[in-house]
C-alpha cells in the first residue's frame, strides 16, 4: 500500500441563485485560482428544465483556510477532506 503524503480536502459550495450568484462565485474562485485543482458544478434538473440552485464542489491544493473565510461570507459551505 502507498502511504499517502496528505490530505486531499473538498469544499462544497450551496448556491440558492445560481444565475445572481455566478459572478460573484467566479471572481472569487478567479482570485483563488491557482489553489484549486478541480471545479465541478452540480444542480438539479426539474422538469424539461434547469433549477436555479446547485452546488459547486472545489479540491483544494492550498490555503484551503483562506478560501473557507472568503466563500463563508457569502454561502453555506462544508469542508471534506479525505
Amino acid at each position: 500500500m502507498k502511504k499517502r503524503r496528505g490530505f486531499i480536502e473538498i469544499i462544497g459550495i450551496l448556491l440558492d441563485n445560481r444565475i445572481e450568484e455566478a459572478v460573484k462565485l467566479q471572481e472569487i474562485l478567479t482570485e483563488f485560482g491557482c489553489n484549486i485543482k478541480t471545479r465541478i458544478g452540480l444542480h438539479n434538473i426539474g422538469e424539461y428544465k434547469c433549477l436555479n440552485n446547485g452546488i459547486i464542489l472545489l479540491e483544494v491544493i492550498n490555503n484551503i483556510n483562506e478560501i473557507y473565510d472568503t466563500l463563508s461570507r457569502h454561502w453555506k459551505i462544508q469542508i471534506m477532506r479525505f
